[in-house]
Parts: C-alpha cells; sequence; structure tokens
C-alpha cells in the first residue's frame, strides 16, 4: 500500500503544479476538509475553484520527504515540501509541511482531509 500511496501523492503533486482540475476532481473526496496555512478551511469545490480561477498558481512544487502511515482502507501521509508561486496575486516561496488523510474509496484512493503549514525559515 504505500508504493500505492506514494504514486497518488505524486499524481496530487503534479495536478497541482500543473492545476489539473480533472486530475485534481479524481483525488480529492467530494466531502474533503482541508486547513490552509491561514487556518481557513476550504473543501473541494473551493479548492477546484483556487485552480480554475488562477488564484492560486504554483511554479514550484517539490515533495522533499513522504512519510506514511496506512491501516485498511485509510493512511496518512506528512510531506515535506518546497513550493513556489502565487495565491491571489501574491507571490510566496517557502518550505510546508502537509498531512494528508487518505481513504479508498469506489473511486480509487482520495484525499477526505488536510491541512498545510508555513515552516519557519532555516
Amino acid at each position: 500500500m504505500d508504493t500505492e500511496i506514494r504514486q497518488h501523492e505524486e499524481a496530487l503533486r503534479i495536478a497541482m503544479l500543473t492545476s489539473d482540475v480533472e486530475a485534481l476532481e479524481s483525488l480529492i473526496a467530494d466531502d474533503l476538509i482541508f486547513v490552509g496555512p491561514s487556518g481557513d478551511v476550504f473543501h473541494k469545490q473551493d479548492d477546484l475553484s483556487l485552480h480554475r480561477s488562477g488564484r492560486q498558481k504554483l511554479t514550484l512544487a517539490e515533495w522533499r520527504s513522504v512519510e506514511i502511515s496506512a491501516q485498511g482502507q485509510a493512511a496518512v501521509t506528512s510531506v515535506t515540501a518546497e513550493l513556489a508561486g502565487t495565491f491571489d496575486g501574491a507571490a510566496f516561496a517557502g518550505n510546508f509541511r502537509y498531512c494528508r488523510f487518505w481513504v479508498k474509496t469506489a473511486s480509487g484512493w482520495q484525499v477526505l482531509g488536510g491541512s498545510v503549514i508555513a515552516l519557519p525559515s532555516a
């Protein structure tokens, strides 16, 4: 299962980097709850809208480490990433940590919940 989750994390990374809404649609569960770095809560349609509208655009998304804990039909990932891009027209760059909750649904593995925080500069 570890390899399968890593493959989905990589697919998610590429979809986020390219704003591939179709891929994101299949990788994100319909009832997603995601907490952004500001503490705002996003749902699936919010996330897809950010990509469709161009409000969020990544120019760099490199996963530096991926830790996985899996049991049954669920997995949790902790991903350390280097990101750069724009959000609402403001440039950002830095290291971030995602925590994602993956579940196996009838459609395959999907992100049901998660969060992201900015890590302090080294």
